[in-house]
């Protein structure tokens, strides 16, 4: 029947280039290209500036960023981008899907004075509160993020990949003679406190007397005072010769420093996830890290080896059991190299992350429907029509037509009129011969192919009309209706959305002075002749689902057309609701089997543990629908609002 439209695009906003080399650039770049591969469009774009704290330039950029951006799209925000700037993200956030990426809070990064790290932690907040939803790399900063009042339902975890697992990696310290050759160090991040490599060069200092070279990779530029520190640090101890500052590295130079190291070093106080320490086990590298943040979980592998994170003396003593045994460091080393085959993969992590925005972006978006599904229903959706409620729409749209316009004098010009999720355009074609007075039509819908099939349709029966392809949320419909409307419609659809877009849809409609026409909205009964003793229990388990949590808010199913008249009341309409139910006889058993099929669906997702009672219901009522010995009887309403000031005929 239904099934909520699978995202296919989103845009990922990072601060800087998004093809700088650390962890949380590789982590969005590689995510980018495997969705990328799978058919989902991911443009990466930078953002010029300071970060994390903003300086005018980096407002400016997010800001015409974000602008530039089509209506309803889907953006992906690093936490490091957005999380100080709450005030542009709640500009945008009600006409863009914007889902927050983070790797940790802001206030999380060591040694910030408590002043700042107080104001990066409220303006997080406030960040956070304004998009759809939060993404992060690890379970740590998912509980985390709970301090900052993001509500675990609108929380998704998404963990790093990493590569194939190679042969990458020499067996120096594995030879017949290892101490002959020096042993490998390699240490990959940004110089930063909170990476702590001044740790690592000091208890390196105390191993002069071992074989050893160290690399540092990663760029001295993001934090440069620390850089000079570590050069200077350096350059003191006389560990010029032993220690390379190398750089951020580009993608090949990264392999090549990863194939040329022994062992691998993460000395960092707190991490979100830690991913290097993944890219270290896929190049068969034994570890040496911290049980800094998210480490503490992600660090318990075979390979790897911890120590209290900032403890300069523990680490000291890793190296040198490690640099002064070459058993002890061969046997690391084969369980760092058994462990890389059970590695996630990027490819799996980047459906997870497709599957994360699909589940925190539904809540306000309409429903994509099967065409079959639709022309099934079309002939019992005309017949259930209430014939009073409409007689009054035909009255007041005849006398919206004909008033003349109080400045021209002139009368109206041909009604405009807005169908909403209109799908193959059923409630056009029942009511463009149903209206007395002349029409044009918008057609909207997010499903091009449906819509494309409306508008041809529609055109036979010589009434203008122009089809709009747009995602209808609550943030966007009010920019999505034309300003002209006089009479919004719309078929079978509030059940499905949330109490929000009902109170947008009232406010838009009410902007505009507009008629509104709802029809055909499941009021929460159905009946089926001959009865069984579970059909009430089937009847609330099918009512449950409609309810069921989206992401940002519960549908408001059989309680939709009580919430929206209650809403257009308030702006101040005049409302009528008539019923409008299916009679389905058993001559109707192809629309029955499809219902049944539907409510089946559903009753299986409410209630797992019920599969059995449930297949015995379905499996007897299913039976029934096809020896057409089945009668369904579905209970809907229409629902007509009118501005007070005018009458409905």
């Amino acid at each position: 029947m239904a099934s909520s439209e699978a995202l296919q695009s989103a845009v990922f906003v990072v601060p800087g280039s998004p093809d700088q080399n650390t962890g949380g650039y590789r982590y969005v770049r590689r995510i980018a290209e495997e969705l990328e591969a799978i058919g989902f469009k991911a443009p990466r774009e930078g953002l010029s500036g300071s970060f994390p704290i903003p300086d005018r330039q980096a407002e400016v950029s997010m800001d015409r960023l974000l602008a530039s951006l089509a209506c309803g799209s889907v953006v992906v925000l690093d936490g490091l981008a957005m999380g100080a700037m709450p005030d542009i993200v709640a500009a945008h956030a009600g006409r863009l899907r914007i889902v927050a990426l983070v790797h940790h809070a802001l206030a999380d990064e060591t040694g910030l004075p408590p002043q700042t790290r107080d104001w990066l932690f409220r303006s997080e907040r406030r960040a956070l509160a304004a998009v759809a939803g939060v993404i992060t790399t690890s379970r740590h900063t998912a509980q985390r993020l709970q301090d900052y009042g993001v509500h675990a339902r609108c929380i998704r975890v998404v963990e790093p990949g990493a590569d194939a697992a190679s042969e990458m990696g020499s067996d120096s310290a594995m030879g017949s003679d290892p101490i002959s050759e020096a042993v490998s160090i390699l240490c990959v991040a940004h110089l930063s406190p909170r990476k702590a490599q001044h740790q690592l060069i000091e208890a390196l200092s105390d191993l002069r007397h071992l074989r050893w070279q160290c690399t540092l990779a990663g760029s001295a530029e993001r934090d440069p005072a620390y850089g000079r520190k570590i050069r200077d640090l350096v350059k003191n101890l006389g560990l010029e010769k032993r220690i390379t500052l190398a750089g951020e590295l580009d993608n090949d130079a990264l392999a090549q420093a990863y194939q040329r190291a022994d062992i691998f070093v993460l000395p960092s106080i707190f991490e979100g996830y830690g991913m290097v320490i993944d890219e270290a086990l896929a190049a068969g590298l034994p570890v040496i890290t911290t049980d800094g943040g998210a480490l503490v979980s992600t660090g318990k592998r075979p390979g790897i080896r911890q120590y209290q994170a900032g403890n300069v003396a523990q680490l000291r003593t890793c190296l040198e059991e490690w640099l002064s045994d070459p058993r002890q460091l061969s046997r690391m080393t084969r369980q760092a190299k058994k462990e890389a085959h059970f590695l996630r993969r990027w490819s799996l992590a980047a459906r997870e992350f497709r599957d994360a925005l699909n589940s925190l972006l539904p809540s306000d978006d309409l429903t994509t429907f099967d065409s079959d599904w639709l022309a099934l229903r079309e002939p019992a959706d005309h017949q259930a029509r209430n014939r009073s409620l409409m007689a009054d729409v035909v009255a007041w749209t005849d006398q919206q037509y004909r008033t003349p316009d109080t400045v021209s004098g002139q009368h109206a010009a041909p009604l405009a009129i807005a169908d909403l999720g209109t799908g193959t355009g059923s409630n056009a074609r029942y009511l463009v011969p149903a209206l007395t007075v002349p029409q044009r039509w918008v057609l909207l819908d997010q499903d091009e192919q449906l819509l494309s099939l409306a508008a041809e349709r529609v055109k036979q029966l010589d009434v203008p009309v122009e089809a709009k392809v747009c995602h209808l949320t609550a943030h966007t419909l009010a920019s999505q209706i034309p300003g002209d409307t006089t009479l919004v419609t719309a078929s079978a659809l509030i059940d499905l959305v949330s109490s929000k877009w009902l109170k947008a849809l009232a406010s838009a409609a009410s902007t505009r002075r507009a008629g509104v026409l709802v029809v055909l909205t499941y009021d929460g009964c159905f009946e089926l002749s001959p009865a069984e003793p579970d059909d009430l229990w089937i009847m609330d388990t099918v009512n449950a689902h409609q309810h069921r949590e989206k992401g940002a808010g519960a549908a408001m199913g059989p309680d939709a057309t009580v919430y929206l008249q209650t809403q257009l009341q308030t702006c101040g309409y005049q409302v009528s609701v008539a019923p409008s139910p299916w009679q389905l006889t058993p001559e109707q058993s192809a629309l029955q089997i499809a219902l049944l099929e539907g409510w089946q669906q559903a009753v299986l997702q409410q209630a797992p543990g019920e599969r059995e009672r449930a297949g015995r219901w379905f499996e007897k009522r299913l039976a029934q629908a096809r020896e057409q010995r089945l009668s369904i009887r579905v209970d809907h309403q229409d629902l007509f609002a009118w501005p007070a000031s005018e009458g409905a005929g």
